[in-house]
C-alpha cells in the first residue's frame, strides 16, 4: 500500500484476511494394519527366544544336519525322537503367526508373503514328520531347516514390530509431553488437578522449568518457552501476555498463568497425534507396488514349484523332485519384500515428526521430490504476517532518538502500527520517553506530549492538517508499498518512518536453496502489485501473482498446471485452503498451534519456509529407499527361485536348502537396516538437498 492509503488508527490497516480457513477433508487410504505393535513386539521377542531355545536341540539332533557336518548322533535312547517332537512343537507354536496369516490371505483371496510362509513350514513340517515315520525316504528329514526357517521368520518379524513400535512411540512420546498433573487456580488457592478435569477457561500455574498443561493464553508473566517438541525449532521463544502457549512446552526461565483455550482432543499435541497416526495409517503407491510385488511373487513361486517338480520328476526320482519344491517354497517367502515398503513409510513418518513435518498424506510426501515449482503465499509465509519498522530517516537527530519519539507517542495506541513502532524501540534497547495527553484521531494520527513537545505521528491527512509536505526521502518507501508514517514536532517534521509486512530473514535463504535444486518459485498474494514486486524482488522470486483473492488462488494453481509445472503450494493455512488442496502438494506452514490445517498433505510446524527443503530431502531419501529395499528383496527373490528349482542343475550347481534359508535371511535384515538409515537424516533448515 501506498502512503496515501493510510491514515494509521486512523484508517485502514490493509492486510490479507487470515482469519477463515475452510475445511477440506484429508486423503484417506488404507495400509497395512498393525495392529498394536508393542503387544506384537512383545510376542514377537518372547516367540523368538522360545524358539531359538528349541531349535539348538532340533537342528543337533536333526540326522541330516548330522550328515552335512559330519559327526555321529550319540547312541542314546530315543534321541531320534528329540528333533521330531521338538520341530512339531516350533511348528505348532512357533509357526502359527504365519499358519494364521496365511488363513487369512486364503480367506481374503489375497496372496501375499504370509500364505508363502506358511505354506514354505508347512511343506516343511509335513515331509520332516513323513520322513520320521518312515512314509518317505530318510533323505526328506528337514527338521533343521524348519527350526531354522521359523527361527528367522519370527527374527524378521521382531525386527519389523520394533522398527513400527518405535514409529508409534513417536506418538506415545508426544502424549508423554503432557504433564502429570497441572495446578489450577481456584480463587485464592491452587490446586492440583489431572490435566484431563481441566475445563476451558481455567487458569493454570506454569512453574519454571514445568510444561504447559493444555493450549490457552498467557494472562500473567513472561516466559522464555522451548516449543522443540511442537514446532522442531530449538531456540525459546518469548510468550507473554496475550500470547498463545501449546500443551506440552516448556516455560524455561520463569513462571506464567495461562488461561486454558482447548483441551483434550481439541489441542494441538491431539491434532498432532492424529495426523502422525494417519500419516502412518495412510496408503502410497509404493506401499501398492509392493503389495502388488508380493502377490506376484506367490504365482511366481508356485508356477517355478510346479515346473521344478514336473521336470525333476522326469529327470530324477520323487525324492529328489519332492526336495527342489520344498526349497522353491522356502526360500520364496516375501518377508523381504513385505517389510521393503512398510518400514521406510513408518521410519519416515515419524523422523518427520520428530524434525516438525507432519506428513498427513504419504502421497503428498512421495510425490514432492517430483515438484519443480514452488507457490508461496507472502503473507504470513515467506514474510512475517504483522506490520513492522523496515525504515527510519531523520532530519536533525540521531535515527533512534526519532524512534524513541515516535512510540513515547504510540506506547497508548492499540493499533497494529503503533505496536510496531513500540516493538522496534523496545527490539533496539531505546530509552522510551513518558508520555502524557494521549489522544488519536482517525484517518489522521496520535498525538501526545514528550518531554514538553507536541509530537504527532500519522499518515498523509496528519500532513495536510500541518500543512506539511512528504520528506522526499520517503518517497521509494512509498513507491514499494510501505505505509509511511511522518513524525511532527511543534510543527515541525522531524523524520518518518517505513512499515511493512516484515520479509522472514530464512525467506531469501528458502529461495536461493530451492533455485539451486532446480525449482521455480512463485509468489502469490492478495496485496498490490507495488508490493508484491518489491518483495520479489528482493528475495529473487521468478514469478509473482498479485491481487489475488483468497478463493482465485486455486485458479492460478491451476494455471501452473496447465503449463505442465508440478506445483507445491505452500501456505499458511489460512484462506489458502482451496489452492492447497488444488497442488500437486499442499504444504501448510507455521501450524505449530493451528493443526487442524485439512487441505494440506504435509504441514509444516514451524514458520521456517526452509522447512520445504526438508519436505524435499526426506521424498528424495525416501523414495531411494524404497527403491533400494523393492530391488534387493524382489531381485532376491527372482534370483533365487530359479535356482532353488534347479535351472542350473545341468551345469552341476543346485542350491542347497540351507544356503537359501540363510540367503533369505540375510535379505531380511538388510532391507530392516537400510531402512534404519533414514533415522539419521538432516532436517535442519541449513542441511542442502540430495
Amino acid at each position: 500500500m501506498t502512503q496515501h492509503d493510510v491514515g494509521h488508527e486512523h484508517g485502514d490497516h490493509q492486510q490479507s484476511d487470515h482469519k477463515g480457513h475452510g475445511a477440506h477433508e484429508g486423503h484417506g487410504g488404507g495400509g497395512h494394519d498393525h495392529g498394536d505393535h508393542g503387544d506384537h513386539v512383545a510376542m514377537f521377542r518372547r516367540l523368538f527366544w522360545i524358539m531359538l531355545v528349541l531349535a539348538v536341540p532340533t537342528v543337533l539332533t536333526s540326522p541330516m544336519f548330522a550328515d552335512l557336518l559330519g559327526y555321529q548322533l550319540p547312541d542314546v535312547p530315543g534321541i531320534g525322537w528329540v528333533a521330531p517332537v521338538l520341530g512339531t512343537v516350533m511348528f505348532v507354536w512357533g509357526g502359527r503367526p504365519f499358519i494364521t496369516g496365511a488363513i487369512e490371505e486364503i480367506r481374503s483371496r489375497a496372496p501375499g508373503m504370509m500364505l508363502l510362509i506358511g505354506m514354505a513350514i508347512t511343506v516343511a513340517f509335513v515331509a520332516s514328520l513323513a520322513a520320521s515315520v518312515g512314509l518317505i525316504s530318510h533323505t526328506l528329514e528337514f527338521w533343521w531347516e524348519l527350526a531354522l526357517l521359523i527361527v528367522i521368520m519370527l527374527l524378521g518379524h521382531w525386527i519389523e514390530m520394533r522398527s513400527l513400535a518405535q514409529t508409534s512411540s513417536a506418538l506415545d512420546s508426544l502424549a508423554a509431553l503432557l504433564p502429570d498433573e497441572a495446578e489450577r487456580v481456584e480463587g485464592d488457592e491452587i490446586v492440583a488437578v489431572d490435566p484431563a478435569e481441566l475445563v476451558i477457561d481455567d487458569v493454570v500455574v506454569v512453574r519454571p522449568g514445568g510444561r504447559v498443561p493444555a493450549d490457552g493464553v498467557v494472562t500473567q508473566g513472561a516466559a522464555a518457552m522451548n516449543e522443540s517438541m511442537i514446532t522442531g525449532e530449538s531456540a525459546a521463544v518469548r510468550r507473554s501476555v496475550g500470547d498463545q502457549v501449546v500443551a506440552g512446552t516448556v516455560a524455561t526461565d520463569s513462571g506464567l498463568r495461562v488461561r486454558v483455550s482447548a483441551v483434550g482432543d481439541d489441542t494441538a499435541l491431539a491434532g498432532i497425534r492424529r495426523l502422525v497416526a494417519e500419516a502412518q495409517g495412510s496408503s502410497s503407491r509404493a506401499q501398492r507396488l509392493a503389495d502388488r510385488a508380493a502377490a506376484w511373487l506367490f504365482w511366481y513361486a508356485l508356477g517355478a514349484a510346479i515346473i521344478a517338480a514336473v521336470v525333476w520328476l522326469l529327470v530324477s526320482d520323487p525324492a529328489t523332485t519332492l526336495e527342489r519344491v520344498i526349497t522353491v517354497l522356502i526360500i520364496a517367502c516375501p518377508h523381504a519384500l513385505g517389510l521393503a515398503i512398510p518400514l521406510v513409510v513408518s521410519i519416515t513418518t515419524e523422523r518427520a515428526a520428530r524434525g516438525g513435518v507432519l506428513v498427513k498424506d504419504r502421497l503428498a510426501l512421495e510425490q514432492m521430490r517430483t515438484v519443480d515449482t514452488v507457490l508461496f503465499d507472502k503473507t504470513g509465509t515467506l514474510t512475517r504476517g504483522e506490520p513492522a519498522v523496515t525504515g527510519v530517516h531523520s532530519v536533525g537527530m540521531p535515527e533512534g532518538e526519532l524512534l524513541a519519539l515516535a512510540a513515547a507517542a504510540e506506547t497508548d495506541s492499540e493499533h497494529p502500527l503503533a505496536k510496531a513502532i513500540v516493538r522496534a524501540a523496545r527490539e533496539q534497547g531505546l530509552d522510551v520517553p513518558a508520555a502524557t495527553n494521549f489522544s488519536a484521531s482517525p484517518a489522521v494520527g496520535v498525538r501526545a506530549t514528550v518531554g514538553g513537545a507536541t509530537v504527532r505521528v500519522g499518515g498523509p491527512y496528519l500532513l495536510e492538517e500541518e500543512r506539511l509536505d512528504p520528506l522526499p526521502q520517503t518517497e521509494p518507501w512509498a513507491g514499494a508499498g510501505a505505509t509511511v508514517l511522518h513524525v511532527v514536532r511543534d510543527g515541525q517534521a522531524i523524520g518518518a518512518l517505513s512499515v511493512a509486512d516484515e520479509i522472514r530473514p530464512e525467506s531469501r535463504e528458502a529461495v536461493e536453496a530451492l533455485h539451486h535444486a532446480g525449482l521455480q518459485i512463485v509468489m502469490i498474494t492478495g496485496d498490490a502489485e507495488p508490493v508484491a514486486r518489491a518483495v520479489a524482488a528482493e528475495l529473487g522470486i521468478d514469478e509473482v501473482f498479485a491481487g489475488v483473492r483468497p478463493e482465485h488462488k486455486a485458479d492460478k494453481v491451476a494455471e501452473l498446471q496447465d503449463r505442465g509445472r508440478t506445483v507445491a503450494m505452500v501456505g499458511d493455512g489460512v484462506n489458502d485452503a482451496p489452492a492447497l488442496a488444488r497442488a500437486d502438494v499442499g504444504i501448510a506452514i507455521g501450524a505449530g498451534t493451528d493443526v487442524a490445517i485439512a487441505s494440506a498433505g504435509v504441514i509444516l510446524a514451524s514458520d521456517d519456509p526452509r522447512s520445504v527443503l526438508s519436505i524435499i530431502r526426506l521424498s528424495r531419501a525416501a523414495y531411494r529407499k524404497m527403491t533400494q529395499n523393492l530391488w534387493w528383496a524382489a531381485g532376491y527373490n527372482l534370483v533365487s527361485v530359479p535356482l532353488a528349482a534347479g535351472v542350473l542343475a545341468p551345469v552341476g550347481f543346485v542350491m542347497p536348502m540351507a544356503v537359501g534359508a540363510i540367503l533369505m535371511s540375510l535379505s531380511t535384515v538388510i532391507v530392516a537396516l537400510n531402512a534404519q538409515t533414514l533415522r539419521r537424516l538432516d532436517l535442519s533448515p541449513g542441511a542442502a538437498p540430495r
